[in-house]
């Protein structure tokens, strides 16, 4: 795991890589993975094998979810999952790291714990010819992806 991300305190949300990531949801059976982007993001462009969808934002308003953390929360059981002394990791990914940060945020300010952002995204940020998926993120890393 990212060793800045193990100095983050666990009310923040703490950036990691995509291998980070699939690093972390294969050792930690209890970790919980959810794609933030829109729907037709989601379908069309592909997503993380075994991830779950919760759009942060969506068509037609395309303004923040107001039933985003209740969503998650339904998710994690109301948070049953954290009784036992600490949540399980919670992953969010997005297109290349800032909606699913913002989300991040949002869950963290709500009292939610062990937040962490795929901070390179399914795709990536754009090379310099406005192109994603060529520099870093899930889908250029390799790592197992669907689409429908």
């Amino acid at each position: 795991m990212n060793k800045s991300a193990k100095k983050t305190a666990p009310n923040e949300v703490q950036t990691i890589t995509s291998r980070e990531a699939w690093e972390i949801l294969q050792n930690d059976p209890s970790a919980i993975f959810i794609d933030v982007r829109a729907t037709l993001e989601f379908l069309m462009i592909g997503h993380p094998v075994g991830a779950i969808h919760i759009a942060w934002m969506d068509e037609p308003d395309w303004e923040p979810d107001p039933h985003f953390v209740a969503k998650v929360r339904e998710l994690m059981l109301g948070q049953i999952a954290c009784s036992s002394g600490g949540c399980p990791p919670l992953l969010l990914i997005c297109r290349s790291g800032n909606r699913s940060l913002a989300a991040g945020k949002l869950l963290v300010e709500a009292g939610i714990r062990n937040v962490y952002n795929v901070g390179d995204g399914f795709e990536g940020p754009r090379d310099e010819n406005h192109h994603r998926s060529t520099v870093s993120g899930w889908r250029f890393e390799g790592l197992p992806w669907e689409q429908c």
